[in-house]
C-alpha cells in the first residue's frame, strides 16, 4: 500500500518536517554527486559514496568509536527509492504530528524516535552478526513519526493506492488499520531476515523500534492542553 495524502488537514505550517526534507534530499544529492567518484584506498579502489557511507552511516561495531553517527545516519540514504520512500511518508504523516506537539518538541521527539531506532537495530545486528553493516536513512525516525500519527489519529482516513489482485485502486483506510498493517509486514519481515542481517538488507528492526519509541513516546512529549 502507498499512502497519497492523509485526509487530516493541519492548522500550522510544518516547518521543522519541511526543513528535515530538504536536509535529507540535499544531503542525498551530494551523495548520488560522490557515486561515480573512485578513490584508491589500501584495500583497493572504492567509490566516494561508499567512503562516505563508512564514515557517517552507524557501523554497529564502530559506534563507541564514532557516536556522532547516532545523529548522522538518519540525514543519509542509500538509493533513490530510499530517500524518496522515506521522505513521503515523513511528507504524508509528520506534519500533523508536528502540529500536535509544537515545532521544538516535534524535532526533539523525531531524533528521539530516530535515537531508538538505532539502538534497537545495533543490538539486533551485534547478536546476529551484522555488526560490521553500516545502517543509513530516516526510516527509523519516521516510523516513529507513524507510532505517533496512529496513536494521536488512529482514525484519521488515509487515502492510499492499494493492490488488489492485478489491479491498484484507491482507497480511504483508517489511519490504525493503515499504519498497523504496516508495522505487521516491518514485523514479519523482521524475524524471518533475522538469520540474514549480517548480509545488510534492510534495516527492519530499526523500523520496529522507531515505531514502538514513537508509539509509546510521543504522550510524553504532548503539551499540556493535550492532557484532559
Amino acid at each position: 500500500m502507498i499512502p497519497i495524502r492523509d485526509i487530516n488537514p493541519s492548522r500550522t505550517f510544518p516547518l521543522v518536517n519541511v526543513i528535515i526534507i530538504v536536509i535529507c534530499s540535499i544531503l542525498w544529492l551530494y551523495e548520488w554527486s560522490l557515486s561515480n567518484k573512485v578513490v584508491v584506498t589500501l584495500a583497493g579502489p572504492v567509490t566516494a559514496f561508499d567512503l562516505f557511507i563508512r564514515e557517517f552511516g552507524l557501523v554497529p561495531a564502530e559506534l563507541l568509536q564514532r557516536p556522532y553517527t547516532l545523529l548522522t545516519h538518519m540525514f543519509l540514504h542509500g538509493g533513490w527509492l530510499h530517500i524518496i520512500g522515506n521522505m513521503w511518508f515523513l511528507w504524508v504523516f509528520g506534519d500533523n504530528v508536528e502540529d500536535s506537539l509544537g515545532r521544538f518538541r516535534y524535532l526533539i521527539f523525531y531524533l528521539s524516535a530516530g535515537l531508538g531506532a538505532a539502538l534497537t537495530q545495533t543490538l539486533i545486528s551485534l547478536a546476529f552478526g551484522g555488526g560490521e553493516v553500516p545502517m543509513v536513512g530516516a526510516s527509523g525516525a519516521v516510523s516513529g513519526v507513524l507510532g505517533a500519527y496512529m496513536k494521536l489519529y488512529p482514525h484519521a482516513r488515509v487515502l492510499a493506492l492499494v493492490p488488489i489482485f492485478f489491479f491498484l485502486t484507491f482507497m480511504e483506510i483508517p489511519a490504525i488499520v493503515f499504519i498497523g498493517m504496516w508495522f505487521l509486514i516491518q514485523l514479519l519481515n523482521g524475524i524471518m531476515t533475522l538469520p540474514a542481517v549480517g548480509l545488510g538488507g534492510v534495516a527492519w528492526w530499526a523500523h520496529i523500534g522507531g515505531f514502538l519509541v514513537g508509539y509509546f513516546l510521543i504522550d510524553k512529549f504532548l503539551p499540556r492542553r493535550y492532557y484532559w
